[in-house]
């Protein structure tokens, strides 16, 4: 038996991410990879916008060359709510199915996962919120994102909008890591400048909050800091020129770089606060998180200095010559300058929160596990603080 002992166990890591396949056409093998996985009958979940961007008929095509049958659920809007997921459970059961592919954006891919939890472990899907709640596997899930940001397509995660509670809730557990994600950066040529700056500045959040998270690892910074500088040199190209493949190829690869980063990682105080706002106000979670950001970021700076001075840098970032403070400086300026030039410029004021919104909107980011990971404590008054900082 080892004599060898932990000086803590917070040395002990683990890294959680499912198969993928990352390139483009990589959506017009789901047909061949759902028989693999033992599919009869699929559950194609999508929404409405992904069905008239015509992936969704392209999935459709390829389960229909396997001679694979699906049922097409495709009542899921931004944000899904907890009453679409029942009723993609319904469908599920209805159906004869035995497995589940999502195509779309964090939305399809979020209601697929709570429609795999419900269908393998039975009551209410708000049941399962918080940490390792799931007991039973969810069938068999791939994942084909049209986004470059959620990376719902590699995470541990699942969120749900809890529509009587006005919140979001944060479901995490393995038991709902997709079993293959088919990654493929041609579904990005169909997404507005909005939406791209929305996923990506989305994904930029992933991966800082994941890097300066108090459960990082060597493993999870790897990830991270790649997913910042592809970011930093794809985000802007890939709106200016919204033809051109490589930026929306690096695009990807850094919503999938910062996916497996946060999965294990785990999140901060953005998120805690985006899920808070996106369950009361209906916001699109992308734009939460840029308005947030750079104010919590300047919270967070004194407790994680020298990961923060990582971030600037790998933003490729002018530091050279300058002091900590100006360094911080600059790190905040270039957030702030990224943000306008991408288009995201309305404040939470702008999208219609108010001073009197701030209380409950506090306490419930508060109640949200992504808090627990934050690199700085923070409590229900530091958060009415920041919440005030946006409006």
């Amino acid at each position: 038996m080892s004599t060898h002992r932990y000086s803590s166990t917070t040395d002990l890591r683990k890294f959680v991410a499912p198969e993928y396949i990352f390139g483009a056409g990589a959506r017009h093998l789901v047909g061949e990879y759902a028989r693999k996985l033992g599919a009869r009958r699929i559950l194609l979940v999508s929404d409405p916008g992904v069905m008239a961007a015509g992936w969704c008929a392209e999935v459709e095509a390829a389960l229909e060359h396997a001679n694979l049958p699906y049922h097409l659920f495709s009542m899921v809007t931004p944000n899904p709510r907890d009453a679409e997921v029942m009723a993609g459970v319904e469908a599920f059961v209805s159906g004869g199915c035995n497995a589940i592919v999502a195509v779309g954006g964090g939305s399809p891919m979020d209601c697929a996962k709570g429609i795999g939890i419900v269908a393998a472990n039975g009551g209410h899907i708000l049941d399962y919120e918080g940490v390792d709640r799931v007991p039973q596997p969810i069938p068999p899930l791939i994942c084909i994102p049209t986004t470059g940001g959620s990376s719902a397509d590699v995470s541990q995660f699942s969120i749900i909008s809890a529509v009587a509670r006005q919140t979001k809730i944060a479901i995490v557990s393995k038991t709902v890591v997709p079993d293959l994600a088919l990654i493929d950066p041609e579904t990005l040529m169909s997404m507005s400048p909005y939406l791209t700056a929305c996923t990506g500045l989305d994904a930029l959040t992933h991966a800082i909050e994941a890097f300066v998270s108090n459960a990082q690892s060597a493993m999870t910074d790897l990830h991270a800091l790649e997913a910042i500088r592809l970011l930093g040199r794809s985000l802007l190209p890939a709106i200016r020129d919204p033809e051109a493949m490589l930026p929306r190829l690096q695009v990807m690869q850094a919503s999938l770089h910062a996916g497996l980063a946060f999965s294990n990682a785990i999140l901060g105080a953005v998120h805690a606060m985006a899920h808070s706002l996106g369950g009361r106000f209906d916001l699109a979670h992308g734009e939460c998180n840029a308005i947030l950001l750079d104010h919590v970021v300047a919270y967070n700076l004194p407790a994680a200095r020298e990961r923060f001075a990582a971030v600037a840098e790998a933003l490729g970032l002018a530091l050279a010559g300058l002091e900590r403070r100006e360094q911080e400086a600059q790190l905040l300026t270039g957030l702030r300058w990224l943000k306008q030039e991408v288009g995201i410029t309305r404040t939470l004021g702008d999208l219609g929160v108010t001073s009197a919104d701030v209380s409950e909107l506090s306490d419930n980011a508060f109640r949200d596990p992504c808090l627990l990971t934050n690199p700085r404590p923070t409590g229900r008054d530091d958060l009415a603080t920041l919440y005030g900082e946006a409006l």
